[in-house]
């Protein structure tokens, strides 16, 4: 259900709580909850979002068009910085993948 993940995406945009982009991802020094991928990543860009989702002991989610989601063009990874925003986030995506 990429809508309601969009929505979400959005809200934690708007409130400040979203990441987006390696590089600022391997300098920010907050609580990451969740890490929010597109799956046409290069295969470094894969390793490299692999190393972060150890470093931030988060799970990762995999959606095309991550980039229209967020507003920002060529993103290729996204963190959530919002427990409860994660979390909705991860269960409108399982939602999807069960239809």
């Amino acid at each position: 259900m990429q809508n309601k993940t969009g929505t979400y995406l959005g809200f934690c945009r708007r409130a400040g709580k979203l990441t987006v982009g390696v590089n600022a991802l391997r300098a920010t020094r907050e609580r990451v909850y969740l890490l929010v991928a597109d799956p046409s990543a290069s295969e470094n860009g894969k390793k490299e979002i692999a190393k972060l989702s150890v470093k931030f002991a988060c799970p990762v989610v995999w959606l095309d068009g991550l980039s229209s989601l967020v507003g920002k063009e060529m993103c290729k990874v996204a963190a959530v910085r919002e427990e409860h925003l994660a979390q909705a986030i991860c269960a409108s995506v399982q939602e999807g993948q069960e239809s």
